[in-house]
């Protein structure tokens, strides 16, 4: 089964290559120094923040956030898709991620407040007033925090794959999760051994990209993220892992040579117990849960971490989301890669009754 399903995804990769028309060389990256905090030693820094700008003369907005492990090319059939459709496309490396750079402490200076203060950082550079902040994996729980922390800014969501998450009720680490969530304890091994989990990565950077950017139709062994002790264990006997199922060989050879750069280790800062803790404390104490923004949440029918309807009706997100719009894909964590054409669609049909709906309805920039 395995060696057919390893055809499959090398015959798709093969097809994609073929076929793609996105080159993320092509595009031209802008700077911006931005204020940042290092509290381990404690001092303030200036760090560089790299990202790219489509449409840069459209007045309208979408910044395009990344989880983890990827980089603003990982956004290519959304900006494919949507660059015709008279907005302006903003997509960020975030700190530690691609060309952008880091604080040097990876532990406690990677929280949700530092992730959203880089992001207005950019937008004052790119001279962008007001946003819709687009997110996939960790890059949706930044956006719902830019949303709760600043709705001066950021008008609206589009969060991919994850749920909102409040933080509401006792803190709970990931190690406590684990029991309930088994496929949560590679995190454990991120927080708990940081160091060693970036020179496990790094040891092959094509391998751990492959490991990881898996589809329904060519997924990672049963096993795979159920350790605490190895991330990419569970492809041990696996000589080599195909291609990215749904990358052509150039834009998985730009994903490669952006983590090259840096590797892991500052990527690691969403995993980490400290920068965790800060970022729930600062939300908790603060105390507005409620998102009164549209909200648009697409979730996958197959995601290997978990099941993310039910992790949502778990913690009631929609009652913190009065205005939510909820759809579902056929795919597994990489939906806006694996179903570009669902996505983009549901994408799509929200910004224009976004667009129709009186703005005395809605939030917008005159907040």
């Amino acid at each position: 089964m395995l060696l057919n399903t390893s055809a499959q995804a090398l015959i798709l990769s093969l097809l994609i290559s073929g076929t793609s028309s996105f080159n993320p060389y092509d595009y031209t990256r802008k700077t911006v120094h931005c204020d940042a905090v290092q509290r381990e030693p404690q001092r303030d820094i200036k760090i560089e923040l790299s990202y790219v700008d489509v449409n840069d003369k459209v007045p309208e907005t979408v910044l395009m956030v990344h989880g983890w492990p990827s980089v603003w090319s990982t956004w290519s059939k959304q900006i494919e898709g949507l660059k015709d459709e008279n907005y302006r496309l903003i997509a960020p490396d975030l700190r530690g991620f691609g060309y952008s750079s880091h604080t040097q402490d990876f532990k406690s200076s990677h929280t949700m407040g530092d992730i959203v203060q880089d992001l207005t950082c950019i937008l004052e550079h790119a001279g962008v007033q007001s946003a819709i902040c687009m997110g996939h994996d960790w890059g949706s729980q930044v956006c719902y925090e830019a949303a709760r922390m600043r709705p001066d800014i950021f008008t609206a969501v589009v969060a991919i794959a994850i749920p909102y998450i409040p933080s509401i009720g006792p803190y709970f680490s990931v190690k406590r999760l684990v029991p309930a969530f088994p496929r949560l304890a590679y995190q454990t091994f991120f927080d708990r051994d940081t160091e060693n989990a970036a020179k496990e990565l790094g040891r092959n950077i094509r391998r751990s990209l492959r490991a990881t950017l898996r589809s329904i139709a060519s997924p990672p062994p049963n096993a795979f993220l159920e350790s605490e002790e190895s991330f990419l264990d569970a492809w041990k006997d696996i000589e080599e892992i195909p291609p990215i199922p749904f990358l052509s060989k150039r834009e998985e050879d730009y994903l490669v040579e952006a983590f090259e750069r840096q590797g892991f280790l500052y990527t690691f800062g969403f995993y980490t117990e400290e920068s965790r803790q800060i970022s729930y404390t600062f939300s908790y104490e603060q105390g507005n849960h409620t998102i009164p923004q549209p909200v648009l949440s697409i979730l996958p029918t197959a995601d290997p971490v978990a099941d993310w309807q039910y992790v949502m009706k778990l913690l009631k997100s929609e009652e913190f989301l009065p205005n939510l719009t909820l759809k579902i894909v056929e795919a597994a964590h990489w939906l806006h890669l694996e179903n570009p054409e669902e996505v983009n669609q549901a994408i799509k049909d929200w910004l224009r009754t976004l667009r129709a709906s009186p703005k005395e309805n809605r939030l917008d920039d005159e907040l």
